[in-house]
């Protein structure tokens, strides 16, 4: 199995946990945050979708900086955050359908202006910038939803609020 193959299926089996999460969300909560210090859930939900959706660029171009090329989202629904989703999936599927291992090899850089966050090959880009990026968030969701005693879905393996079969 070569790297494309491998990120297919970990892009395919971690937008599906993520829209897991995304469905147990109600818009009147979006505005909620456990502290004043943490991102509203709708910010918070908001930001693991871009995240997830930032595949795309890693495989695209060869560098992303955050000043010029990010265009933030502000929703008012939960379904908008899940269309976005849904959406990005459908980007990024078809940009990891086209490339290659040599691809994956190539340098990407991660900017914020003039400030180099990151540069590494794309392969470590989209696990470590990416990938890694929305698990952190997306546990920090899972924590939202137990906060408001919402149900929290198991995404890898059976939670709490899951009945056993």
């Amino acid at each position: 199995m070569g790297i494309k193959q491998s990120l297919l299926i970990e892009l395919e089996k971690e937008t599906a946990s993520t829209k897991k999460l995304l469905v147990n969300l109600s818009d009147e909560h979006l505005d909620w945050r456990p502290h004043e210090k943490s991102m509203s859930l709708g910010s918070l939900a908001t930001h693991i979708v871009e995240m997830s959706n930032l595949a795309t660029e890693v495989i695209s171009r060869d560098t992303f900086d955050f000043r010029s090329d990010f265009k933030a989202h502000k929703f008012s629904t939960v379904q908008e955050i899940i269309q976005l989703l849904e959406e990005g999936y459908q980007r990024s599927r078809a940009v990891i359908e086209i490339s290659n291992d040599e691809d994956w090899l190539a340098e990407f850089e991660l900017r914020s202006g003039d400030y180099v966050i990151a540069k590494m090959p794309k392969a470590g880009a989209i696990r470590f910038l990416v990938y890694n990026h929305v698990y952190h968030h997306r546990g920090q969701l899972t924590v939202y939803l137990r906060l408001l005693n919402l149900p929290v879905p198991g995404l890898y393996g059976p939670s709490a609020d899951d009945q056993m079969k």
